[in-house]
């Protein structure tokens, strides 16, 4: 069951299903509000300074070293999949202790990627627990909530503002060197929660995921523009699906074809830091589809390869600007 968070005690009734949220900007003026009977206390609401659970997250959040989040303008990039893999490659090294948090309300992917679907969270007096995947990598995510597997989480932005909160203040991740935070497409609700409940505790950065084609690339300019107005440091692009290499021949053929240069021509031209391309290898959706790691069970392919530069290359910019 989803925990979403406590009814204000100053409402008089139950929130209607497409409530915005008394805490909402729109509180009392959505369609949804008419013939409410909250309606004219929500309208009354006037904000009474900063959120007081900022301070709860920084606390929280202040025993992880590193804040990474993943992004991509663009559905369908690959972008999930490529969260979860990075989380394995992290993981791989025991001397880390890795989390992740799947903020993709509508579309958990996450906990069937890393093999945990049938898991469910547990609450103590220390807060929620992160579902743990392997000895140090934990996972948070609205997938374990859900009632089934095909629930529809049909919420409007304040809500799902609840439960991100609710995730950074109320899971008990204990001390992290690493935590990966997944996020939906584009750059709405979801985006503005995260950046400005973590901005105060530190966010080391956005790793932004593309594909080769241009179409791609339009969502992408608009994941960076969003980064900068948010003063979030991009670490890198990663062109995911970058070509094809034949398990049989070994020859490589262009799938999605950079017709205007890829994410290496956009990193070029607007100076950021290009980590890498990874090629198509189908056995990438078998492993995902199953729950395991690509990089255990396939080491020798080469989107392995590519896979591990990147992550080299991640884990220099972020563990390099400390020294």
């Amino acid at each position: 069951m989803i925990v979403v968070p406590k009814p204000n005690p100053s409402l008089t009734a139950p929130e209607p299903e497409h409530c915005p949220g008394p805490e909402s900007e729109n509180a009392g003026k959505e369609e949804s509000c008419a013939g409410c009977a909250n309606q004219s206390i929500c309208s009354s609401q006037i904000p009474k300074g900063p959120d007081p659970d900022v301070d709860f997250i920084n606390d929280r959040l202040s025993n992880i070293t590193h804040k990474i989040l993943v992004l991509s303008g663009k559905g369908g990039v690959g972008k999930s999949t490529f969260s979860s893999i990075l989380s394995w490659a992290l993981a791989a090294d025991e001397d880390l202790e890795v989390g992740v948090m799947d903020l993709d309300i509508c579309g958990p992917s996450l906990p069937k990627m890393l093999g945990s679907e049938l898991e469910s969270v547990h609450s103590s007096n220390s807060g929620w627990s992160p579902v743990y995947v392997t000895e140090n990598l934990g996972m948070m995510s609205v997938g374990f909530m859900l009632p089934d597997q095909d629930s529809a989480v049909i919420w409007r932005g304040a809500k799902k503002n609840g439960l991100i909160k609710q995730f950074l203040k109320d899971v008990n991740w204990g001390k992290l060197d690493y935590l990966i935070v997944d996020t939906p497409p584009g750059t709405s609700d979801e985006h503005l929660s995260v950046t400005t409940y973590m901005k105060e505790s530190g966010i080391d950065g956005a790793l932004i995921v593309t594909t080769p084609q241009e179409v791609a690339l339009l969502d992408v300019r608009k994941e960076i523009d969003f980064c900068k107005k948010a003063n979030i440091k991009i670490l890198g692009i990663v062109e995911n699906m970058s070509g094809f290499v034949c398990p049989g021949c070994k020859n490589e053929f262009q799938i999605f074809k950079p017709t205007t240069g890829g994410g290496k021509a956009l990193a070029d031209e607007l100076s950021l830091p290009f980590l890498g391309s990874v090629p198509l290898d189908p056995r990438i959706g078998k492993s995902a589809d199953n729950g395991e790691s690509f990089l255990d069970l396939y080491p020798d392919s080469p989107a392995s390869t590519a896979i591990l530069d990147v992550v080299d290359a991640l884990r220099d910019s972020v563990e390099g600007s400390q020294i």
